[in-house]
């Protein structure tokens, strides 16, 4: 006891009695009422321990001694007994010899020669002072220590680390136990440093346990960097980029969290093609949302598409493949996906991809009647059991309708459509447990346009107040049913709160709209200058955007839509102040960006009609017709007939009916927006349900 105290070696022949009395001296008072039978097994293999560390050096010294006895009240489950013994080594020396001692095997390795210097401690001492400290971590742990405890388990890796600067080489490794220490407490610290509310330490030792070479297992790695993915994925800290001192030239560096956290889980992924790990599928579900929030879809299917047969389902592939065409604009292709998955008999329970399917049909106004027909099947396989999908089950038809009925030729039937529309959408927003924004808006654009005007703003104003005006669309309506009732300057000051409270890139459809409002009151000069902004914002906008990140497709079309529109808009304001040059300059702008646009050949008929030029006129109305099937506005028209008919229209039944047109035509003009009450397709897709 003496040696031991002293820190004198204790010798063979000394240490049944010495180690004994050791931990009879610190502990007897607490734990001598504990049954020995218990306790043979785990005395058994410390005294293994013992004996085998004997016969390497002949002796054992203090600090062993206390790694032996720490890791006996450790086994026994006496945390604070076996932190009491770890904290009587000395820490800083122990880990000084080892360091010396790691070095000098190390050199020896590489020399292949014998006569260095003798390492002052044997690899099995070394593997037991290493897990003392390891030991002493998981105590610290027990306790609720977490900072200590991440502070002592740093301690192994610096120790290693230092010692070998260039990794661990496979003469250190060989032993096994010191490689099992190494792997858990690589693996370890980054937890502690969670546990402790550390942010950023995480993130270094994450980075430290995948960068220096440990010699890990290809498991051990594999779960280390699948960790660290969900950390930068969901722990809300803001990680700057690595810094990697051997970086290659021209080889990628991420930028963020989520480009680093894809990285590591197409690691993982190809790490799992070249079958060298099992297939964990939580790597698909993080990797669909990291490539997701970064816009990336395309990449996300072409992974998807990638995976081997069978490691997916078949309608998960499915899905995920309709979900990542459809954010990436390719409608067509999502819905050709879906179709392939609807009419597999084998998936008769497909609510989602029924609901996805009709809104892709529904935001893009394709393929409507059969929009309808997925709608209605969903509705028949929910069967009440869950409100919300039905809502917007209802919701989806509801739209889809109103397009139906805008199609119909009959007066009566048309009316009918429109009735049932409002129902639908009636149905859906009181079904919801709460009010949705996206049904009030769809009910607010229906009853405009059947020029139910009063319900109209009723329900704009419920919409304005749900969402607190955190959205653009909801004031361009507000603001142009307002117009619709004559109300310039009520509309104008909307845009004007609305301009207040937006941020620069999302203010293309206000100003527009502040433009038109400008155009009615008669202030053409402020609507040409508020164009004149719009335009500059819009290509600031798409240069700087486009050069520093990839924008979804409908954010692109969206923003080229929105352009022409505002040259054909400033065009036709030119026109009707005689400036001709002017107007034509815009219309060259335009035809850069789509030079078959109906609404640029209707510009073109009202520049050339205004110049006194009829017959070229005509035609430009006419090649506006070709493109799309819509009729001309009324006064285009009425102005050409007296002067391109060389006679009086015979009085027929086909003359009537025009008459009756031109009548309703005027009704309607009357209760008219300055624009449209529906946005933009791609920026109405982009704020669909």
């Amino acid at each position: 006891m003496k040696c031991i105290r002293s820190g004198e070696q204790l010798r063979l022949e000394d240490m049944a009695s010495s180690s004994e009395s050791l931990a009879t001296r610190d502990y007897s008072a607490s734990y001598s009422s504990r049954a020995a039978e218990a306790d043979i097994k785990v005395e058994n293999s410390n005294i293994e321990e013992a004996e085998s560390t004997l016969r390497e050096s002949g002796y054992l010294n203090y600090e062993e001694a206390r790694a032996l006895l720490g890791r006996l009240e450790f086994q026994k489950g006496n945390i604070e007994a076996a932190l009491h013994v770890f904290e009587g080594i000395d820490i800083t020396s122990v880990t000084s010899k080892i360091k010396v001692s790691l070095s000098r095997r190390c050199e020896q390795n590489r020399r292949r020669s014998q006569s260095d210097a003798v390492p002052p401690m044997s690899m099995h001492a070394i593997s037991l002072l290493l897990e003392a400290i390891y030991l002493k971590v998981k105590s610290l742990q027990g306790l609720g220590r977490f900072e200590e405890a991440a502070q002592s388990c740093k301690v192994i890796l610096d120790t290693l680390e230092s010692a070998l600067p260039e990794g661990i080489p496979e003469s250190v490794s060989a032993d096994w136990k010191l490689q099992d220490i190494l792997n858990k407490a690589v693996e370890l610290l980054p937890e502690l440093w969670k546990l402790a509310g550390s942010l950023q330490e995480p993130i270094l030792s994450y980075r430290r346990a995948l960068l220096y070479n440990w010699n890990l297992n290809m498991e051990t790695t594999a779960k280390i960097e699948k960790e660290f993915a969900v950390f930068l994925l969901y722990s809300g800290s803001d990680a700057s980029p690595p810094n990697l001192r051997s970086q290659v030239d021209g080889s990628f560096v991420p930028r963020n969290n989520i480009e680093e956290a894809i990285l590591l889980l197409l690691v993982l992924l190809r790490k799992f093609a070249a079958k060298k790990i099992e297939w964990d599928p939580t790597i698909m579900y993080h990797l669909s949302f990291a490539l997701s929030v970064s816009g990336e879809q395309r990449a996300l299917a072409h992974q998807v598409e990638e995976l081997l047969p069978g490691i997916m389902e078949r309608r998960e592939r499915y899905s995920i493949l309709a979900l990542c065409y459809h954010g990436e604009g390719e409608e067509i292709i999502a819905l050709n996906l879906l179709r392939n998955l609807l009419n597999n008999r084998e998936n008769p329970d497909c609510v989602l991809e029924l609901l996805l399917a009709s809104k892709i049909c529904a935001t893009n106004m394709i393929c409507v009647d059969e929009g309808i027909t997925y709608a209605c099947k969903a509705l028949s396989q929910l069967r009440g059991r869950c409100k919300q999908m039905a809502s917007v089950a209802n919701c989806l038809q509801g739209i889809l309708l109103s397009a139906q009925a805008r199609s119909v030729a009959s007066d009566s039937e048309r009316i009918s459509k429109q009735t049932e529309v409002l129902e639908v959408l009636e149905s859906a927003e009181t079904m919801m447990r709460e009010r949705d924004p996206s049904i009030i808006f769809y009910l607010s654009l229906e009853n405009a346009e059947q020029r139910k005007l009063d319900a109209a703003l009723y329900h704009a104003k419920q919409l304005l107040k749900l969402e607190a005006g955190s959205n653009v669309r909801s004031y361009v309506l507000m603001a142009r049913i307002l117009s619709a009732q004559k109300r310039y300057v009520d509309a104008e000051d909307v845009i004007n709160a609305a301009l207040d409270q937006t941020g620069k890139w999302d203010q293309g459809e206000l100003l527009r709209t502040k433009a038109k409002l400008q155009i009615a009151q008669g202030q053409l000069q402020n609507a040409i200058d508020t164009y004149i902004y719009l335009l500059a914002i819009v290509q600031v906008r798409t240069k700087s955007l486009c050069s520093g990140k990839k924008l979804p497709k409908n954010w692109r079309n969206s923003d080229r839509s929105l352009e022409m529109e505002t040259w054909h808009d400033l065009a036709n304001v030119y026109t009707s102040l005689s400036k001709w040059r002017d107007a034509e300059v815009c219309l060259s702008k335009s035809k850069i960006i789509s030079p078959y646009s109906a609404s640029r050949w209707h510009s073109t008929g009202l520049l050339y009609e205004a110049k006194g030029l009829h017959q070229e006129a005509l035609k430009a109305f006419r090649a506006a017709l070709d493109v799309e099937p819509q009729p001309c506005p009324k006064l285009g028209i009425h102005c050409l007939c007296p002067q391109t008919t060389r006679k009086p229209a015979d009085v027929s039944a086909s003359a009537l009916e025009a008459v009756e047109c031109f009548e309703a035509a005027v009704f309607l003009e009357d209760s008219a927006p300055v624009e449209s009450f529906r946005l933009q397709p791609d920026l109405e897709a982009h704020s669909a349900l």
